[in-house]
């Protein structure tokens, strides 16, 4: 995500590292990049030119204070513009002080609005609301019965008069029960096209006369650029959105979408889908998502996620174990669950300041490696995993759990080697104070966001400390060598 748009907006700084002070031939040099970055990225050329005017300004009329260079000032200024130009602040759902809240999902077809409906909808019961989808797409094949799975899929019920009634009649039937029901909020899926056309807006407009919903929400697909902009204008003029669902995140977005709806449309975005897993959704947050887009990370949403994921009892008790050196193959591979459920390795890391710059095919690797630890550990007794001492002792042991996962005896012998000695770094490391992320405890191979990770031939660079291997060694030790796959990163 932004991958191309990051690395525009670094070679734009490269041109002011060194400088004594921000001069106006200096800046225009970097402008310049910028003003491509942007282009690049399909974003809107109103909001480019408006951009770039608004930082030349804002840049020229600054001074550089003492121990701040140019490049950090320009990055300063920059990372301003990019939140300003998409709102600001997020923009939350505006709750009805007499529930249910209804929300009216709308959208072109294929930009994901019927997931991206009980995506919003888990959300929201997340949060402790009651909530009930109404299913009144009649036109696409199949759009009822798909959300009537995912509404299975994350425990929501689901209402739907078939293909036969008038869309309006539905959301206003479903309104009904949801009143009954003294449900808190109503999400209605509505029908899309493949282009804007009169016919679909009429419907809009009738679904939206029949429940007087308190928010209409565009689901907008990243992938089709600046266009986004102008979809959610057109649908505003006439229909009267309240904001967008950015969509498709994870893929191969430039960048466009997000920088643009706001400054054309006027209407915020409220919510970004970041993959296909229906607990991919988050709110949008402009000033995070500066941050990402500048290669400085975004720690605050890596945190929360792993506060919804991780129980503080069981930090604790991985806290203790950490200390009495007594984790084991069994807390290892529910801690790289953790991490799964949290999204891919790559999309984790990427979110830490500082880590923007490790190539995805080392990630990939990564997600590879995890998977080849979880087989082997997969093909151990429950003895074996809380022992794994008996493993060191035996090597018909070792044989038979890489006869199980399909791999050679050595790999085995690698995974166990690096696990104890992890598990020495990780008593050494609890001992003085663990650091790391609030919410995470001892999460293995992440100590202070670094550490080593069993199998992977060195680890992740702690943000900080070490700089090369995470936890760092004891003086006496050999700096460990990169490795074919994961290699230190």
């Amino acid at each position: 995500m932004f991958d191309e748009l990051s690395a525009r907006f670094e070679d734009a700084v490269k041109g002011l590292r060194g400088q004594a002070k921000i001069s106006e031939s200096n800046v225009e040099i970097a402008l310049k990049q910028v003003r491509r970055a942007l282009l690049e990225a399909d974003v809107s050329l109103p909001v480019v030119k408006d951009f770039v005017e608004e930082v030349r300004e804002k840049t020229l009329g600054e001074e550089v204070v003492r121990g701040i260079s140019p490049d950090q000032k320009f990055i300063q200024l920059v990372h301003q513009q990019l939140v300003e130009v998409m709102g600001g602040a997020n923009a939350p759902l505006e709750m009805t002080a007499n529930p249910p809240t209804v929300v009216l999902m709308a959208g072109l077809q294929g930009a994901g609005k019927t997931t991206a409906t009980a995506k919003l909808g888990l959300h929201l019961k997340d949060q402790g609301k009651r909530v009930l989808l109404v299913a009144a797409d009649v036109y696409r094949p199949a759009a009822i019965d798909q959300l009537e799975t995912l509404g299975s899929e994350i425990g929501l019920d689901v209402f739907s008069l078939g293909v036969d009634a008038k869309p309006e009649e539905i959301a206003a039937a479903g309104l009904f029960k949801a009143r009954d029901e003294r449900m808190d909020v109503v999400l209605v899926d509505t029908a899309g096209r493949l282009q804007i056309d009169a016919e679909m807006m009429e419907e809009m407009v009738r679904i939206r006369s029949a429940v007087d919903p308190e928010e209409v929400l565009l689901v907008v697909d990243s992938m089709i650029g600046q266009e986004a902009a102008e979809l959610t204008r057109a649908f505003h003029k006439k229909v009267g959105i309240t904001g967008a669902v950015l969509t498709k995140l994870d893929g191969d977005s430039r960048g466009g979408a997000a920088l643009s709806i706001r400054k054309i449309s006027g209407k915020p975005i409220k919510f970004v889908g970041t993959g296909e897993k229906v607990e991919a959704l988050q709110p949008f947050h402009p000033e995070r998502m500066a941050s990402r887009i500048l290669g400085m990370g975004d720690v605050l949403t890596l945190v929360e996620k792993a506060q919804k994921e991780v129980e503080i009892a069981d930090v604790e008790k991985m806290q203790k174990k950490l200390q009495e050196a007594t984790f084991d193959f069994s807390d290892f591979l529910k801690q790289m669950r953790l991490i799964k459920r949290m999204g891919s390795l790559g999309g984790l890391m990427k979110m830490i300041p500082g880590m923007n710059k490790i190539d995805d095919g080392m990630l990939k690797q990564g997600e590879e490696q995890f998977k080849r630890i979880e087989a082997m550990i997969g093909s151990m007794t429950p003895i074996e995993r809380t022992q794994p001492e008996l493993l060191a002792a035996h090597p018909s042991r070792r044989r038979r759990v890489a006869l199980g996962s399909g791999y050679a005896a050595s790999d085995v012998e690698k995974v166990l080697a690096d696990f104890q000695k992890m598990r020495g770094f990780m008593k050494q490391m609890s001992s003085g104070g663990m650091g790391g992320l609030p919410g995470m405890g001892g999460l293995p191979g992440m100590g202070d966001l670094g550490g080593s990770i069993p199998g992977m031939g060195g680890g992740l660079p702690a943000h900080g400390r070490t700089g090369r291997g995470g936890a760092a060694a004891p003086r006496r030790q050999r700096p460990v060598k990169k490795k074919k796959g994961f290699g230190d990163l």
